[in-house]
């Protein structure tokens, strides 16, 4: 639908190499950023600021797990939508500011045309 596709990951390079290639998934995503991008990593902003840079793009919004996803995104002034995969129940990830909190990447997938976005312009 014309969004492009950041992982951005705090592991180091070598790590998010190795787990793209088990994956498969490097022609799942139009670029990644990690650890070795950044001068900091979640909770922090830089990680999310450099896949901004990256998407090229006028809206931006985080898909992620974790209560330090929310917070990063929160930092970088984009909304944080969470998928329960991440050990974290749906209340922390509320509690955190997760605007909307999927079971599944299913349930998530049903709803991706009415995630909220910030625009970066």
């Amino acid at each position: 639908d014309g969004w492009s596709v950041i992982l951005a990951s705090s592991s180091e390079a070598e790590q998010t190499e190795h787990y793209l290639d088990l994956l498969d998934a490097r022609e799942l995503a139009d670029g990644w950023t990690t650890s070795g991008d950044v001068e900091s990593t979640k909770p922090e902003p830089d990680l999310l600021l450099a896949a901004l840079e990256k998407a090229e793009g006028a809206e931006a919004v985080l898909i992620g797990d974790s209560v330090w996803d929310v917070e990063s995104a929160k930092r970088a002034g984009i909304p944080c939508v969470c998928v329960l995969t991440g050990g974290f129940s749906r209340d922390e990830l509320r509690d955190a500011g997760a605007v909307e909190v999927y079971g599944s990447v299913d349930e998530l997938r049903e709803h991706l045309d009415g995630l909220p976005v910030a625009s970066r312009t």
